[in-house]
């Protein structure tokens, strides 16, 4: 369109110079007209002068209209080339702007197009996932309602069965309760309580969390009575209580041999004890030790598995201490009678 534009100025002032203002035509006609009025006067003279302009006017329209049919053909036009070079403009600018080739702006104007089809669509989809989400926001609700209600009824059967195992532990003045504490703002796939075992272990004194108010004996009876009460829910394969019995003798040593026992006949139970009414009611004893291993001084564990006699001599030392009496030993049958 360029070069085309050149052209058509050649031909423009061709144009001017065949049949514009400055064209010598008029001044060669006006002369050719007045050259034949006076042929007649002078036939021989003006003959061939005549002819020559004459000639020269035939050869002027030739060109004239050689040079129009040019232009026409041409068919150059001055505002079609500014649009094509605004475009081009338009265009090495989008190639700079995207970083691509401008040959390849056509790939990216579809991909454009397609990612703009895809958030028109996406727009739907997420009005209907946000219809989704509430639907199952309302549900959860509802099913975590229901769920804390099934947890309160039965933490107030929890409540009264592990209370009613806490006398005979020597926890007469304790309490059990379970604390519960929505958070509705924090849910999850067990819902939105917080649930917390709370004791009083003496009367008069304020309740807290089970793991803070309790020592360390008292916590063990606590754990030991919601495993006893919680034994057929469900429980680790194997428990260990260490020293549960520490601090109490008697008849509330004999109820916790007894709890431990009524366990063991759901899961494994394993009891550190220097109780002989716990040792007592389990099905096989462990003597554990500690003494010299060489003359060096060396203290070693020693832990040797006991059988029947051997156990009731060991529960007769438990009850006598160093020096094991017959009433001792005659205790400690009387023990192990009961529980065989």
């Amino acid at each position: 369109m360029m070069q085309a534009e050149k052209v058509s100025a050649e031909l423009r002032d061709a144009a001017d110079a065949v049949a514009g203002e400055g064209a010598p035509l008029a001044a060669l006609s006006s002369a050719l007209r007045r050259l034949e009025r006076r042929q007649a006067q002078a036939p021989d003279l003006l003959g061939a002068v005549v002819q020559a302009p004459d000639s020269a006017l035939s050869a002027f329209d030739v060109a004239s209209q050689a040079v129009e049919h040019a232009l026409r053909a041409a068919d150059y036009d001055a505002g079609e080339l500014e649009r094509v070079e605004e475009r081009l403009f338009a265009l090495r600018g989008a190639s700079r702007k995207y970083a691509v080739p401008v040959d390849a702006l056509p790939v990216l104007a579809e991909q454009i197009a397609a990612d703009l089809a895809a958030l028109d669509a996406g727009e739907a989809r997420l009005q209907s996932l946000g219809e989704a989400a509430k639907a199952a926001a309302c549900s959860y609700d509802s099913e975590a309602r229901n769920l804390s209600a099934a947890r309160k009824s039965t933490a107030q059967e929890l409540e009264s069965a592990v209370n009613a195992e806490l006398l005979p532990l020597k926890l007469e003045g304790a309490e059990f309760t379970v604390r519960f504490h929505p958070e509705p703002a924090a849910p999850g796939p067990e819902g939105t309580d917080q649930v917390e075992f709370w004791v009083r272990t003496n009367p008069g004194t304020n309740p807290g969390p089970l793991t803070r108010i309790a020592s360390g004996g008292e916590l063990a009876r606590f754990m030991l009575a919601l495993k006893v009460v919680l034994a057929d829910r469900g429980s680790a394969p194997t428990l260990v209580f260490d020293e549960i019995d520490s601090g109490v003798a008697g008849a509330v040593a004999d109820a916790i041999g007894q709890r431990l026992s009524r366990l063991a006949g759901e899961v494994q139970v394993l009891a550190v004890t220097h109780a002989p009414q716990v040792a007592a009611q389990a099905a096989g004893h462990f003597r554990i030790v500690k003494d010299a291993a060489d003359k060096g001084a060396r203290v070693a564990t020693r832990v040797s598995h006991l059988a029947k006699e051997a156990r009731r001599e060991e529960i007769a030392r438990m009850l006598a201490g160093a020096t094991i009496t017959e009433e001792a030993r005659a205790a400690a049958g009387r023990l192990m009678q009961r529980t065989d």
